[in-house]
């Protein structure tokens, strides 16, 4: 019985522990993943990284979305130009140059096979 009183709280301080670490997984899986998330004059960065299968030399198209008026919001997409991966920065990032177009920050980023 005084084991169960004690494992009780020591797999709800792992828990906790661990909530960081799923909480920053869920923020790149669900809600930065194939966004570009940073552009400056040293360059645009992408969350398309090594763990996404990003490799030096792919060409990504970039998306804009837009939102429609009506009686029920729509949204869409348009096509604002391409980036080519030059360099990964790790398993979640990579550095990017504008091929074409006009891509912003919060454009999506997608692979076209």
């Amino acid at each position: 019985m005084m084991h169960k009183a004690i494992i009780f709280p020591l797999f709800a301080l792992a828990l906790l522990g661990a909530q960081p670490a799923l909480a920053a997984d869920i923020g790149h899986s669900i809600f930065m993943r194939g966004q570009i998330v940073h552009k400056d004059a040293s360059g645009t960065v992408v969350c398309i990284g090594s763990a996404d299968g990003a490799k030096v030399g792919q060409v990504l198209e970039v998306y804009r979305v837009k939102r429609t008026h009506g009686k029920m919001p729509t949204y869409g997409r348009s096509l604002t130009g391409h980036v080519t991966v030059n360099r990964i920065v790790d398993e979640h990032f990579a550095h990017v140059v504008v091929t074409d177009g006009t891509p912003a920050v919060n454009d999506i980023v997608e692979l076209r096979s």
